[in-house]
This record gives structure tokens, C-alpha cells and sequence, in this order.
């Protein structure tokens, strides 16, 4: 890979292989991808997906996201003659692994001449980077979330804010253990490259301009295609379904980060999101509108629920509606409670610092209130 910092361009170029790789195409493959008779045989079981085209070289696969609301989620591949790129991955889950190696297959990409680029940190992102990576292989991720797992210790400092926040001690690491991003986190990954948001990857023929989106994580990051008015956009815009955006620190305003985040977007000349779970969106601009909405009728509700009373994020989550089948609040999966309450936190913190709550302790738990 050619190209320097200053120029904040990244040019592809062919890689050597360093093994003696069998030459035909499906032997190639099958090899690259380490497949036993076993995986063989899973993969004969499993139903073929075949790649959708997006544009020419540019391709969707489907990757399942078992027993999550998310159903699946969109991976992206460019194939380039020299070097290809893979867009998010999926959990680190062998079901996932199936269905991508099932569509490179189909593609015929060989993964010694590939590179990834992970919009964020999150699990059902990142969980099959381990397994996908060569010693050949690029791994881009935005600077700040980068920093966030290179200095990640555990959950332990989120645990303890969520009990801060109200969330029963008792039931927490039930949640945790449910949590997908704890149970299908990816293995040990190989060395990232810390892309900076001004970054401009070439693959493909394509020119893919980063665009930093922080507030789903806080070093979220877009790709924009300007010739063909095309957004990557990860988890920072989904079609019918809200992105979570969470709050655990009190260090961090994530939705206020969202919310400019969405405006920036706005202001771009935009045909098609290739967003990372459901369906394509095609009316950019009307759903950052939609997106903007939801968030101030959430601000709205929760002003309602704290009027006369005080409440904990997590007692403020439980009173709030949600678009979950559960016939009640003591219905939700634990998992569940753990977002729902992150949800709650996020807007809380921006309306505190929009002065419109104020916080208080309540038996050593975070509490607000509307003031009188």
C-alpha cells in the first residue's frame, strides 16, 4: 500500500502471498479460509445467500445475527483487481463466520490481497476481524475507537456506573452474560491501523471519503463515495429501526455528539445508504429528519415521566416506550434492560446539560428531576 499520512489518501496495491497456495480458485479459497470436511459440511447445510450488487464491484452480503433484534447484519464488499475491501464483519459466532466465508467464496476474494475497514468498535462489527485478517490484510478503525480497545480493561467501569444508574445489582451480570457484544466478542485482533477522519481509501476504483459520525460510539465512522453519492454508514443512520445510542459515563454527552452528527450528514448529496443492518435507505435527508424527530419526542416523554418526581436512568428506562415484544417492563430480557437503560442514561446527560433536569443521589444512586 502505497500513499503517506500528509496526504491522508490511501492507495491499494497488489501484495505478495508468502505461502504455496494451490492455484485453482475454489482450492484457493478453501484454503485461505482454513475450511475442515467439517465446515465443509456446514457450509453444504447452511442456505446460500448469494452477494447482492450494490454497484459494479461493489457488493452486500447478509451475515445472520442469531437471537438478536438486529436479525442481521450488512457487510460490504469491494472487489478491486489489485486489493479488496471488506466492511464490518459480524459477530464472532460461527454462524457468521459461515455466511461470510460462503460470500467471499462467491465473490472469489482472496483474503491474502484484502483489507477491512470496521465502522466501529461494537461486536456485531468486529466480532470476525481475527478470523478474516492475513498477515497481509489492513485493519482500519477510527482513531478514538481504536483507543478505546487498546486501552480496554473489561466491563467492570460500565458495570458499576450501570448500578450507579439504578440497575439491579443482582440481575446485571445475567445481562452482561447476554449481552451479544460480551458472549461474541471477536478473539485476540490483529495489529489496527488507527485511520485518521480525514482519510481517503481507494478501492475498487472507488473513492471512499471518511466522515467521523461519533454518538453510536464515540470514533463512529462513515464512508462517502462522492462520484457515486453513496454513504457507508454503519450504525449511524438505519432504516427502520433508531440507532441505540448509549451513555455509561458521565464524561460524555453521546446524543448531543449524534445529533451534530446527523446534521453533518444532511448537508451531503446523497442517493443510496448502505446502512449496516436492515434494508438500503434511499431518501438520506427524509430519514436523518425521522431520526431527529424520534430523539426529540424521547426528550419530550422523559421530561413527561420526570414531571414532580425523581427518578434513576434505569426506573426513567422502565417507564418509557419501546418497540420490543414484551408485554411489560419485567418481561424484557436482561440484555434488553442493559440497552434500554444506556438509552435512557443518553438522554438524560444531554437534557442535564441542556438545563432542563437536574441530577440528585438517591440512596447512592443517580437520580433526576425536573426543577421546580
Amino acid at each position: 500500500m502505497t500513499g503517506s499520512w500528509h496526504q491522508l489518501r490511501f492507495h491499494t496495491s497488489a501484495a505478495s502471498g508468502k505461502a504455496d497456495i494451490p492455484k485453482t480458485k475454489a482450492l484457493n479459497n478453501l484454503y485461505l479460509m482454513g475450511l475442515t470436511s467439517n465446515m465443509n459440511k456446514i457450509l453444504e447445510d447452511m442456505p446460500l445467500r448469494l452477494p447482492e450488487e450494490i454497484a459494479p464491484n461493489w457488493y452486500r452480503l447478509r451475515i445472520p445475527l442469531p437471537d438478536t433484534p438486529l436479525k442481521e447484519l450488512n457487510s460490504y464488499v469491494l472487489k478491486g483487481r489489485e486489493r479488496s475491501l471488506i466492511i464490518d464483519t459480524g459477530l464472532n459466532r460461527q454462524e457468521c463466520l459461515t455466511a461470510m466465508q460462503q460470500g467471499l467464496q462467491a465473490l472469489d476474494i482472496d483474503l491474502r490481497h484484502s483489507d477491512l475497514f470496521i465502522t466501529h468498535l461494537h461486536a456485531d462489527h468486529i466480532g470476525l476481524v481475527t478470523d478474516l485478517a492475513t498477515a497481509q490484510s489492513s485493519v482500519f478503525l477510527s482513531r478514538p475507537d481504536a483507543a478505546l480497545i487498546r486501552a480496554w480493561t473489561g466491563f467492570d467501569s460500565m458495570t458499576a456506573y450501570a448500578v450507579f444508574c439504578g440497575f439491579p445489582e443482582e440481575q446485571l451480570q445475567e445481562g452482561l452474560n447476554r449481552h451479544p457484544g460480551f458472549h461474541f466478542r471477536p478473539g485476540e485482533l490483529p495489529e489496527l491501523t488507527a485511520i485518521p477522519d480525514t482519510a481517503t481509501l481507494d478501492y475498487a476504483g472507488y473513492q471512499l471519503h471518511c466522515l467521523p459520525t461519533p454518538g453510536h460510539t464515540p470514533g463512529h465512522l462513515c464512508l462517502y463515495a462522492p462520484e457515486q453519492k453513496i454513504l457507508i454508514a454503519g450504525d449511524h443512520i438505519l432504516g427502520d429501526i433508531t440507532p441505540n445510542i448509549q451513555c455509561w459515563s458521565d464524561e460524555r454527552n453521546p446524543l448531543q455528539a449524534y445529533l451534530r452528527s446527523l446534521k453533518a450528514c444532511r448537508d451531503l448529496d446523497v442517493e443510496l445508504v448502505l446502512p449496516g443492518h436492515r434494508e438500503l435507505v434511499r431518501d438520506c435527508g427524509r430519514r436523518i429528519q425521522e431520526l431527529e424527530t424520534h430523539h426529540a419526542q424521547r426528550l419530550a416523554e422523559i421530561l413527561e415521566i420526570l414531571d414532580h418526581r425523581t427518578a434513576t436512568p434505569f426506573e426513567v428506562a422502565a417507564q418509557m416506550t419501546w418497540d420490543f415484544a414484551a408485554n411489560s417492563w419485567d418481561a424484557f430480557p436482561m440484555a434488553q434492560k442493559w440497552f434500554a437503560t444506556g438509552e435512557a442514561n443518553a438522554h438524560l446527560r444531554y437534557l442535564e446539560e441542556q438545563g432542563d433536569i437536574e441530577r440528585s443521589l438517591r440512596n447512592n444512586r443517580l437520580a433526576f428531576t425536573r426543577p421546580l
